[in-house]
């Protein structure tokens, strides 16, 4: 038998039930100093930056407004503009610090259409590589992700420090 080391997971199973209430909403809600904690990057105007605690791939984060919101169409237009701006310094962060060979960007619209948060849109942004769709995925059901969460934290946060002191001026 092989071993998939996954210690972030411990938190997921130890947790039971999920929590009542809409869990971006409640990192909206939590003090900044709780950041890394929760593994927010970045705090905007209108949205804010966090890792997927649950990752398709390293480095897989996601923009989401403050606002609770499921229908797109229905977002403002500032809020939109923003959700967008960020998701383009998610890619340009991305793309600096590993060097993806490519991304899935985008959101998953209601429970159908495979969204595990329906009622509070979020856009993922997902850094491929030539070779991570390997067999362990398709015929073992495992998906490796080779960095620990708090590793792909440590070297994202000075990327998005750096633009909020820019933002700030």
């Amino acid at each position: 038998m092989e071993i998939k080391y996954t210690p972030w997971r411990m938190r997921y199973i130890k947790r039971g039930e999920p929590d009542e209430g809409c869990v971006f909403c409640a990192i909206a809600a939590a003090e900044s100093a709780s950041d890394a904690e929760r593994l927010v990057l970045y705090r905007g105007r209108h949205c804010f930056v966090v890792m997927n605690l649950y990752p398709y791939n390293t480095a897989h984060l996601m923009v989401v407004p403050y606002l609770h919101v499921a229908d797109l169409t229905t977002l403002d237009s500032n809020v939109a503009g923003e959700l967008f701006a960020l998701t383009q310094q998610c890619v340009a962060i991305i793309q600096g610090e590993y060097a993806p060979h490519g991304f899935n960007v985008g959101m998953n619209l209601g429970r159908v259409a495979g969204a595990g948060i329906a009622d509070h849109l979020h856009m993922h942004i997902v850094p491929r590589w030539n070779g991570d769709n390997n067999f362990m995925p398709v015929i073992g059901g495992t998906k490796l992700i080779p960095e620990a969460l708090d590793e792909t934290y440590a070297r994202l946060h000075p990327h998005f420090a750096a633009l909020n002191s820019t933002s700030a001026q």
